[in-house]
């Protein structure tokens, strides 16, 4: 390696750890920030704790690489521009593109790395950090009912649409599913609210529930007898159920059960379950439409139309325009009514079916989306650093000054094209691969544009040529009125 070559990829690795430290201290801080419910005031050791941020480092490097290679090839071509070392190095006749060869082969190792990280690193710290959470919020089980969705405590399945209060104790609509040693679900009670009343004292949990219903169904001594079915039925003001705590005090942080997420998967699990699912889904699609076209009754129109004339055969009668004339009055209002309902019937069957397949489309968009990003991160760095590398050198300018805002205005702009394209991968606006590359493409030909400008020495627009048609304008207007 050359001494120049040495000195440059020097001047940058510095910068590079030394930014990637404070970054990844940084949004250590803000993690901490974020989930400081669910640790703090629960009596858990360092030891977890330690845990707890260990397998959330990984899952930070997709925002903290990205950024650090933007700000340390920033921040190294604009001290070496601003104290015109990168001027030296052209009048000995090494191009720009030349002076950043060792840097580019040290990103180059760095997308492979980038590669691994997210296809094995995060995935990995994906799986341990999920059920550290859900171990953690044994601790404490008002932290374990999230809104929104169906939560297990113990032999019951609990959904709230809000909390709130002190430590989130007050619940807002609820409902809970209660299964018995059967596993069949045979206590049904909604609420419009509740509260959590826990004593570390005591190893029961008190949830008051406030005006609602509660529905359960009774054993039948005969169980094949499907039209009678014995249940209790009754509204309430106020009822309190007691919820054995004594499972959730003894929590084994060991205990790793939950691995069924997308985000736990490498790059050959995420095809097997795109294929998987892509398949189950075309199943439901041709199997719902055979099922609902047979409901429609479009099948058997033909065969049950009413023909009063003997000599036309029903399958040549096709005039069905008329076919309520052959009624009286009152008929033809009962079919007119009779047909509506089942339009409205089949039309909710459709909405619900519809609302179903989106999830489905979604589960299996977010699975392509997680794959195709794993390629476009490993990427990712090599590109930024095309861009902050001529950047760097046109600005001419180091420190922590000019170049961080330059950095971060890149950076927040590659971040939320990704964020945002990703989101509309989700609902199947954008294609899931193209979503995943659109921030590299448009960062790419804006690299080698800068690449190109900085080459020539140029800056990063050529002001004096956009303006310069305006000028020769106003110079003739000018000219006239003097005229």
């Amino acid at each position: 390696m050359k001494i120049l070559h040495k000195y440059i990829l020097t001047s940058y690795l510095k910068t590079f750890f030394s930014f990637f430290f404070i970054l990844m201290f940084i949004f250590l801080i803000q993690i901490i920030w974020v989930f400081i419910d669910d640790l703090a005031g629960k009596e858990v050791d360092f030891e977890i704790l330690f845990k707890f941020l260990l397998f959330y480092s990984p899952k930070l490097l997709p925002l903290v690489l990205p950024l650090t290679v933007l700000l340390a090839s920033i921040m190294t071509f604009g001290n070496l521009s601003e104290q015109y070392e990168l001027a030296a190095i052209k009048s000995s006749g090494m191009s720009l593109f030349t002076a950043m060869k060792s840097i580019i082969v040290f990103n180059l190792i760095l997308c492979v790395g980038m590669f691994f990280i997210a296809n094995t690193l995060i995935p990995f710290a994906e799986f341990k950090s999920y059920n550290l959470r859900k171990n953690l919020a044994k601790l404490k089980p008002a932290l374990a009912i999230t809104e929104g969705v169906f939560n297990d405590i113990n032999m019951m399945n609990i959904k709230v649409a809000r909390k709130h209060g002190p430590n989130n104790t007050l619940l807002e609509d609820v409902i809970i599913h209660t299964n018995n040693f059967n596993s069949k679900n045979t206590l049904v009670i909604k609420a419009e609210s509740g509260e959590l009343i826990s004593n570390e004292s005591e190893k029961v949990l008190k949830l008051v529930l406030k005006n609602g219903k509660r529905y359960q169904d009774i054993e039948s001594r005969r169980p094949n007898n499907k039209q009678f079915v014995p249940h209790t039925y009754v509204s309430f003001e106020k009822y309190i159920m007691n919820i054995d705590l004594s499972e959730f005090n003894q929590v084994d942080f060991d205990d790793e059960k939950y691995s069924n997420t997308f985000r736990m998967q490498n790059v050959s699990q995420l095809r097997f379950s795109i294929d998987s699912l892509s398949e189950k889904l075309a199943f439901r699609y041709e199997n719902f439409g055979k099922n609902f076209y047979t409901r429609t009754g479009i099948t058997n129109f033909q065969s049950i139309v009413r023909v009063d004339n003997k000599n036309i055969s029903k399958d040549l009668y096709s005039d069905y325009r008329n076919h309520l004339n052959d009624y009286p009055k009152d008929i033809q209002i009962n079919i007119v009514n009779a047909v509506l309902n089942v339009l409205k019937s089949q039309k909710q069957v459709l909405l619900n079916q519809k609302n179903t397949f989106f999830i489905k489309e979604k589960i299996i968009n977010l699975h392509k989306s997680n794959l195709f990003d794993k390629y476009a991160l490993a990427l990712s760095s090599l590109i930024l650093f095309f861009v902050g590398a001529p950047l760097g050198a046109i600005i001419r300018k180091g420190g922590f000054g000019l170049p961080m805002v330059i950095s971060l205005i890149l950076f927040l702009s590659y971040h939320f094209l990704g964020t945002f394209s990703r989101n509309a991968a989700e609902d199947g606006s954008v294609d899931s691969l193209i979503a995943s590359w659109i921030p590299n493409l448009i960062m790419l030909p804006l690299g080698m544009y800068l690449i190109w400008r900085a080459s020539s020495d140029k800056s990063i627009i050529n002001f004096d040529k956009i303006t310069y048609p305006f000028q020769v304008i106003i110079n003739k207007i000018l000219s006239l009125k003097k005229a």
